[in-house]
């Protein structure tokens, strides 16, 4: 079902998944173009939750998504409230679980939460990196003349404005929540993580795809965390 959520900038949309009853898991998107590229994975998971007997939501960030907010007025402080937000709406049945995929992770510490479950985590610096390398591509690397009084730029297609670039180029680290915290990466992922599980790296498809097998194995893994703490 899609419905809508609130907070001090406007009004974004949801995917709601489940009754609605108890604990809800609020599965955070990708950043930018992988949001696209795994959108498929994150309704797979949330109708598995569903059909589990929890509740799930997908929600748009401002200018992330399907948002009518555009890309060029996004901040992390936007992202943060409308986060924030949310998690204040959807604590009716309980504190909600926040589940991050990738760099949606730099969200995941905000406070009303009863637990965090992240899936290849990355900090927002690595995001940033990852669009500079592909615009790399089509002939900008030097981007030492972006400034504060410079307007908006195209990374792959987004209009990014100064404030949320350097936002993200000064994320260098994910924080750990004031909650309990589970991290799962792919088996061919070097960093440290509670779990290591097979399957192939979306995020980096030039096309949106699905890997099946993966997001059982996701889905299966966050519904035995919610359950561990409350939901």
């Amino acid at each position: 079902m899609i419905t809508t959520y609130r907070w001090a900038g406007g009004e974004e949309a949801m995917l709601r998944f489940g009754s609605g009853c108890g604990p809800v898991a609020i599965i955070l998107p990708p950043l930018f173009e992988e949001h696209n590229r795994m959108r498929r994975l994150m309704v797979t998971i949330a109708r598995a939750l569903a059909t589990d007997g929890l509740s799930a939501v997908i929600p748009d960030l401002p200018g992330q998504g399907e948002s009518m907010t555009p890309t060029e007025n996004a901040t992390l402080e936007a992202w943060q409230a409308a986060t924030t937000a949310l998690v204040g709406a959807l604590s009716e049945g309980g504190p909600p679980h926040l589940a991050s995929l990738r760099g949606a992770a730099i969200l995941d510490s905000v406070p009303g939460t009863a637990s965090v479950w992240r899936f290849a985590p990355i900090p927002g610096r690595a995001v940033l990196n990852d669009l500079r390398r592909a615009e790399a591509v089509s002939g900008r690397r030097d981007w030492s003349s972006f400034s504060i009084d410079s307007p908006p730029a195209q990374l792959v297609g987004n209009m990014m404005n100064w404030a949320l670039y350097v936002g993200l180029e000064a994320h260098l680290s994910l924080g750990t929540p004031p909650v309990p915290l589970r991290t799962l990466r792919l088996d061919s992922d070097p960093a440290l993580a509670d779990r290591k599980v097979g399957g192939v790296p979306l995020w980096r498809r030039a096309e949106p795809g699905d890997d099946p097998e993966l997001a059982r194995t996701l889905a299966e893994d966050l519904t035995e965390w919610m359950r561990r703490c409350g939901g």
